[in-house]
This record gives C-alpha cells, structure tokens and sequence, in this order.
C-alpha cells in the first residue's frame, strides 16, 4: 500500500506527498487501497492552472479511484476484506481513502459513492467511470430520451462519454471538435455523425440535421450560446442546451430561451444510481471505455503527465494510474 497523495503546491505544479499509514476503520468506516486511479481531465487542469475560479493551494482534486477493500469497522454492512469497488468522492489521487459507508443515501448530495464492481469488467476501464458519470448524470438530467437529436460539442473525456450516454438513451448523436485523435475514438464509439469543427463543410453539416433537441457543451465554447441566438434554427423548440463544461460565467440573449421556449442546464458530478446505469451499458458493452485511454500508466509517471496536461492537454484523453508497487 502506498502512503502517498498528488497535491497541487503551486500553480502548475504538483508533487507527491507523505500521508502515512491509514489507521484502522471504525463504525460503519472501510478501509480501500488504491490499484487505480483515472485523472479527470477537464477539472485537474482548472485547479492546476488555477481557471475558472480555482487557485487555492495546496490542494488535491480527482474523483475515480479503484480499489480493495482492505479492512472494515464493525458496523460496516455489505462490504468485506478483498471486495473490488469504485469510490468516486472528491478526495484527489490518493493510496487509500477511509470511508463511510453507513449513509446509504442513492442520490443526491451526501451518498458515500462506493459501490461494488462486477466480476468481468476491465479494473482499468472502471478507472474512469468518474467522468464517465458525470456524462452519465448530464444526459439523464438534460432528459435524453430515445429518436432525440443530440449534438455534443468536444469529444474529450467527458464528451465521449456524453456521447455515448445520449447514444445508450436511444438518441441520435453529433459530434464536433477540432481534434483528429479524439474524432476518431467518438466514430469508433458509435457517435452517427463526427464532424471536424475547422472544416469549411462543417456548418453547413451541422445545419443539415438541425434542429437539435439537445446541444450538449463538452468544450467551454464561449461564443455557443451567443451564436445559438443568430442561428434559433440550430435548437429544437422546447430544447435544451446543457452545459457540462465549467465556465467562469455564462452570457445568452434572453429571446434565445423565449423565442424557441427552450431551457440552459448545468449539471455536474453523479449519484448512486448513475453509476448503477452506467455499469449496466458498460456490462453490455453499449458504453466502452477502454478506446478512450490514451495513457495507461504507473503512478511514478504522474510528474510527466501533469506536466503535459499544462503543456499540450489536448494529448491526454483517458489517462489511468497503475498504483502497483
């Protein structure tokens, strides 16, 4: 067991540090040690770089983990030494975390987040199904339902997986970004239509299967939701555009919303039960992780992917830690 965290001194840095043995659990506490850990993209980079009102330091950020249960309190009902399990708090990279799980809560804020993962799946695969929940919990809020017409807008980590999700929910789905490498991986992943946002063709495309009953931002697009208003045409009336990038503040036209009686969701982090939906597609294998991971890696190796998540994150897509000694 590795007694150490990734914590964020500075902006821009990060750097291992001692956070000794665990001691023992007690009550309804369990006591997991970390085989793997999956970075999440989009909210590392803002703490690290300090966006989007981040910038407190020192500081740890992350929410995927898998682990083992290794010893249990007395009172700590359905979870035994050995069990294989997800924790999806917001306690950064860490070697072990205790936690209680005697509030059973299945949704909402204060449910413990640790859940059993079945026999069959990928361990490494699991490492992601933090950001894989968020999209999970987006396109279930949002209301995605079957025959919808869904654009995404950034296929990075949590639009691949918002894709899916829309796609799971028996919609029809487009997406658009500027990279290549990630295109790709959303084709592969059964998005209907992957569309490079840089191509002269695009808009044109884009139009051609408007409107859309969803336009789901994936990518921080700061002009969406202004040019949504010069083009009504794009957002099916009575739709919804759901923002799942962070953004510092949010700028639309009032007659967006009243013109096409239409709605702006924000949505973030997922409950108990997303995570349930989400193992049931990932079980049948209508949601995939593993074409999503680019960096598969030992957790000696977190210094070099930081530092390129500061340099060139467009690079890094899934990115899983190996906490093996």
């Amino acid at each position: 067991m590795r007694n150490v965290a990734i914590e964020y001194p500075e902006r821009g840095k990060m750097k291992f540090v001692d956070i000794g043995p665990p001691r023992d659990p007690k009550g309804s506490e369990i006591l997991i040690q970390t085989r793997l850990s999956g970075i999440t993209n989009g909210t590392e980079r803002h703490a690290l770089m300090a966006e989007h009102l981040w910038g407190q330091f020192p500081s740890r950020h992350g929410y995927q983990q898998v682990g083992t249960v290794e010893r249990v309190g007395p009172d700590a009902a359905g979870f035994a030494p050995g069990d294989w399990v997800f924790y999806g708090h917001y306690v950064g990279h860490a070697g072990w975390n205790i936690v209680d799980v005697g509030y059973r809560r299945e949704q909402g804020e204060g449910a413990h987040l640790c859940i059993h993962l079945p026999e069959g799946l990928d361990r490494k695969e699991c490492a992601l199904m933090g950001v894989a929940g968020v999209s999970m919990h987006g396109v279930r809020r949002f209301g995605v339902k079957p025959a919808d017409n869904v654009w995404v807008l950034g296929v990075g980590p949590i639009g691949q997986f918002a894709a899916q999700g829309a796609r799971a929910l028996g919609a029809r789905v487009t997406v658009t970004d500027v990279n290549d490498r990630r295109l790709e991986m959303a084709k592969e992943l059964g998005a209907h239509r992957v569309l490079n946002a840089n191509a002269q063709s695009t808009e044109k495309e884009i139009d051609d299967w408007a409107p859309y009953d969803f336009i789901i931002d994936c990518s921080g697009y700061p002009p969406l939701l202004m040019e949504l208003f010069k083009k009504p045409h794009r957002l099916a009336v009575g739709g919804t555009v759901g923002l799942l990038a962070v953004r510092t503040e949010t700028t639309f036209h009032w007659s967006l919303l009243h013109m096409r009686q239409a709605s702006i969701e924000v949505s973030c982090h997922f409950d108990p039960d997303d995570l349930r939906v989400l193992l049931h597609f990932m079980q049948d294998r209508t949601i995939r992780m593993e074409p999503t991971i680019t960096h598969f890696v030992s957790i000696d190796e977190a210094p070099k992917i930081y530092e390129t998540m500061c340099d060139n994150p467009s690079e890094l897509c899934g990115v899983v830690f190996d906490w093996s000694e």
